[in-house]
């Protein structure tokens, strides 16, 4: 295997839950685009117009979760800050409400859980909204998680199962018999597939609350204030997660007017924001796709190579099918109807004999199999 953010080790720890020896490769494991993640599994907020099968994805993703943390915590003790108070989706000014209600408008007639409310009734749900706020939605079903915590309980659970992690990285692909490699190095996957899945630059800030308290809110918030989108992710250890930008560049440096859009942006939907500690700011880079979904399954031409990448800013919420549905297809060489619409062979890909990608695993290279 290739890549150890929270993708690779989740498919890692699966596949050597089912009897497969695993080696994987990564120099720095978790240090990518996992641990700038907000961890934010919104299946509902984040269906966007034109990606219906995502979104199934996404909801069937969401829905494996709650069993997926359950199993997870129990293998390592970690609590991973799992948390089920919802998500409210607001707009400061008219323009504002008018744009977020377009979106949660085609969300509804997906018949996706979200429930719009009156003013009064956010903020009786979040009395720390500003009394600015124009209007929003309520998703029940979009919850969080604390994506460092999840890296470090599938280390622990991957290691746990029998996943020897590698410090290194992998330059080639070779070709051995009897062997699978999985690619999950999100936008490091270019280079050894010849994919087009490309950087996409995300901002991001963490705060914390004065003296040791809990933030002042619970549910996570997702906004347009003053047209600028923004989401507030509290934790229950007085961390709030402020994000995040969407750039098309492959730096990670962080500016001085993205931190000054996404805080003026936070303090406008909930004002006690300017009182709390700025402790972190960061920059990762989302493994993005020309149509924003991830390749799933074998490259056309390469049937011993598996990719897993391409998740751009959904690979917390989509971790948990990805890796059931990659460790079943590394096993049994038969791909989940699931997979189809992410399969490789969607795009152009210069590798191999680009002979047309089948959707299974040759027989040949199950037999003894390894990753």
């Amino acid at each position: 295997m290739v890549g150890g953010g929270v993708i690779g080790l989740a498919v890692a720890w699966r596949c050597a839950q089912r009897g497969v020896r695993v080696r994987l490769h990564d120099p720095a494991p978790g240090s990518g685009a996992s641990h700038v993640a907000a961890g934010m599994l919104s299946p509902v907020v984040e269906a966007h117009f034109g990606e219906d099968e995502l979104t199934g994805l996404l909801a069937d993703s969401a829905r494996r979760w709650p069993a997926f943390a359950a199993e997870l915590t129990g293998a390592t003790g970690v609590d991973l800050g799992y948390r089920t108070d919802g998500t409210l989706v607001v707009g400061l000014t008219g323009d504002d409400l008018a744009e977020a209600r377009r979106l949660w408008s085609y969300q509804e007639g997906l018949g996706l859980p979200i429930t719009p409310l009156r003013p009064s009734e956010l903020r009786r749900r979040e009395p720390a909204l500003s009394l600015r706020v124009r209007g929003g939605a309520f998703a029940a079903t979009d919850h969080q998680i604390d994506p460092r915590r999840l890296v470090a309980a599938l280390r622990t659970a991957a290691e746990r199962a029998g996943v020897e992690i590698v410090d290194s990285g992998v330059t080639a692909l070779s070709r051995r018999p009897g062997r699978v490699t999985v690619v999950a190095a999100g936008t490091g996957a270019t280079a050894l597939t010849g994919l087009p899945v490309r950087p996409v630059k995300g901002q991001i800030l963490r705060l914390r609350a004065p003296d040791g308290a809990p933030p002042g809110f619970r549910h996570v918030i997702r906004g347009y204030a003053d047209g600028e989108p923004v989401y507030l992710v509290p934790r229950a250890d007085g961390e709030v997660v402020v994000g995040a930008t969407v750039e098309e560049r492959s730096d990670t440096a962080v500016s001085a007017g993205a931190v000054l859009r996404l805080l003026r942006a936070a303090v406008d939907l909930v004002p006690e924001l300017a009182e709390y500690d700025l402790v972190e700011t960061v920059a990762g880079l989302r493994p993005g796709t020309p149509d924003n979904a991830p390749v799933l399954g074998p490259l056309p031409g390469r049937p011993d190579v598996v990719a897993a990448t391409g998740h751009h800013r959904h690979g917390i919420v989509l971790t948990p099918v990805t890796a059931d549905l990659i460790a079943d297809l590394v096993t049994t060489g038969v791909a989940d109807p699931l997979l189809a619409p992410f399969r490789a062979d969607r795009f152009t890909v210069p590798v191999g004999s680009m002979a047309p990608a089948s959707s299974s695993v040759p027989a040949e290279l199950l037999r003894g199999l390894s990753c």
